[in-house]
């Protein structure tokens, strides 16, 4: 890493979560070059309705244990 870096990393760790957390997405956003608005909107609109299912209770999910027991299972 360069010596700017270095320096920057220095400063920028002093400043406050919330802070930290804001120039974080800026700069993870910062490396799609190739953002496609459509498929933003599309999953905007998605996570929307799943958001409204759950709060109206018409979601239907599975217990996290059983999803993590089957995911260990699958990949262990």
């Amino acid at each position: 890493m360069s010596e700017i870096a270095e320096k920057l990393k220095l400063e920028l760790s002093r400043l406050s979560i919330q802070e930290r957390a804001e120039l974080a997405s800026f700069l993870i956003n910062s490396l799609d070059e190739d953002i496609n608005d459509d498929v933003e909107v599309a999953w905007d609109t998605e996570l929307r309705k799943r958001l409204e299912d759950i709060h109206f209770g018409t979601a239907v999910g599975e217990p996290s244990e059983r999803v993590f027991s089957e995911l260990r299972e699958k990949y262990s």
